[in-house]
């Protein structure tokens, strides 16, 4: 390319001369031969010099590219050279892989016929060993005169005995050093919680039974041909019983809260003397209202004492409902207080947060409030609002699962348990009917004379302690603390019962002579 545009070049240069050299002539009027003669000899010289300078410049060129050529050609060469030796390091490596692995293959079939060939002899050895066990268990069985089923009943008997004895001796070795390691710790704990909360005692309240003036005021209660009682019924919702008891009536209601109702209208009625349905119906909007109040202020308070935060309105009323709430004669209101102190206490004393066990503990019982409305459990009842108000996951597992009707999921959930049972257990927090007393006691000891090798059993300690007289023949030392725990675990599944029940396994052999 640089040789053409040369020569372009000097052709271009050269029609310039002619074209000056031309116009020069005319001018100078120098003869047209002459001009074109000089004008010729001096484009061929140009011409033979710029076609020699183009040789020079093409050969240069020519070299310049040769030498480029031949160096790719050395790179390219020497590249092909470097891939052929790897290629040859690569073919060697796989062959020397291939032989390794068709020496394996060997080893491994060589293996194979060996394992093949002991999988024989061992198999050969088995089937002269199983000869040789059943010529032995027929001379056994002739010479013990027991055939292999009875042999076998004996010995397993025989292991079953040894094992529950041992057994027995190590549950009650693990059990004694448990006691000596967490009782303490247990005691100091709860005698802590106990020392720095006190409560009053509570009494029996199934009925809410009205005093009277006089005989007289049963008839006005009644009114003329029982309009009276029926609007009272009407617009509380309760049932007014007008038996022979004298000078009193007694109001009977499910709801806790319309009952206190119909007790204070009832009071106010007797002490103003004005009973008709138009003032009965006054009274009450007057007396709800009241109450409403009254609930919102007892629940409000019960926050406050508990110093808990962010408590919702709706919690709020739920829990001053409790106040009107009793379970087994003790204020529910007073309970969850009751409980949320204990579980704030030991939550301090076992380094877990104190206000969230605080929360639990008040809230554990909040279900009661509305349990005569919803069908379900308190617990799951409770669990359920409390998870409609957005409370936090472990607070409702918590409140769940305090009578173990779900699993638990948090320490809080445990913690809640013991500390619902040590409110409803303390002295003077619970009581019961004898009805219901007698038929607890009758049931313990029912439970512990449906075991076998017992003879006697006896409940004491108004059913704090059961005592189990077993037969030593049947019931030896291991098997004794191993009935014990069976009979524990049966009271826990079908009973309910507040605080703890001792069971005492007593074991003794007499030996009895006379003297003649």
């Amino acid at each position: 390319m640089s040789f053409l545009n040369e020569s372009l070049i000097a052709a271009g240069g050269a029609f310039a001369g002619i074209a000056a050299y031309w116009t020069i002539a005319r001018v100078r009027n120098v003869s047209i031969g002459q001009m074109a003669a000089r004008i010729k000899n001096e484009a061929k010289k140009e011409a033979e010099h710029i076609k020699r300078e183009a040789k020079v410049t093409a050969k240069s060129d020519v070299l310049k590219i040769k030498e480029e050529v031949e160096k790719e050609l050395k790179e390219r060469r020497k590249e092909q050279l470097s891939a052929e030796k790897r290629l040859a390091q690569r073919e060697e490596n796989i062959e020397r892989k291939n032989n390794q692995l068709e020496s394996k293959i060997g080893d491994i079939d060589r293996r194979k016929k060996e394992l093949s060939n002991q999988r024989n002899r061992v198999t050969k050895k088995e089937e002269e060993l199983q000869k040789c066990i059943s010529s032995q268990i027929d001379e056994l069985e002739r010479i013990a005169l027991l055939d292999r089923e009875s042999a076998k009943k004996i010995l397993l008997e025989k292991l079953q005995g040894e094992i529950k004895t041992e057994s027995g001796i190590l549950i009650r070795d693990v059990l004694e050093e448990a006691k000596q390691k967490s009782e303490r710790e247990a005691q100091r704990i709860i005698t802590y919680a106990l020392q720095r909360y006190s409560s009053d005692c509570t009494y029996e309240r199934t009925t809410a039974t009205i005093p009277l003036p006089n005989d007289e005021m049963k008839g006005r209660i009644i009114g003329r041909e029982g309009r009276n009682i029926r609007a009272l019924e009407a617009a509380t919702g309760v049932s007014i019983l007008i038996d022979d008891t004298p000078e009193a009536v007694v109001i009977s209601c499910f709801d806790p809260v319309r009952k206190e109702v119909a007790r204070q209208l009832l009071e106010r009625l007797i002490q103003d003397g004005r009973i008709h349905p138009t003032r009965i119906e006054e009274l009450v909007k007057k007396i709800t209202k009241e109450i409403n109040d009254e609930i919102y202020e007892a629940g409000e308070a019960a926050v406050l004492e508990t110093g808990l935060q962010g408590v919702p309105p709706q919690l709020i009323k739920l829990l001053g409902r409790l106040k009107f709430r009793y379970s087994f004669s003790q204020n529910v209101l007073k309970h969850s207080l009751e409980t949320s102190y204990f579980m704030g206490i030991i939550a301090a004393e076992l380094g877990l947060d104190e206000r969230k066990a605080k929360r639990i503990g008040l809230f554990h019982d909040i279900g009661k409030a509305i349990d005569h409305e919803i069908e379900g459990s308190h617990a799951a009842i409770g669990a359920d609002i409390l998870r409609r108000h957005n409370e936090a996951k472990d607070v409702v597992n918590a409140v769940a699962a305090h009578h173990e009707e779900v699993e638990a999921n948090s320490v809080y959930a445990v913690l809640v348990n013991a500390c619902d049972t040590l409110s409803a257990s303390r002295p003077g927090a619970r009581s019961e009917t004898t009805e219901l007393y007698l038929k607890r006691l009758e049931q313990l000891e029912t439970i512990a004379c449906e075991f076998s090798g017992v003879e006697n059993c006896f409940a004491l300690q108004a059913g704090r302690e059961l005592r189990v007289v077993v037969d030593p023949g049947k019931i030896n030392e291991g098997e004794s603390q191993v009935l014990a725990r069976d009979i524990c675990k049966r009271i826990e599944d079908d009973m309910n019962y507040p605080g703890q029940i001792k069971v005492s396994i007593i074991r003794e052999t007499r030996s009895v002579e006379y003297a003649k």
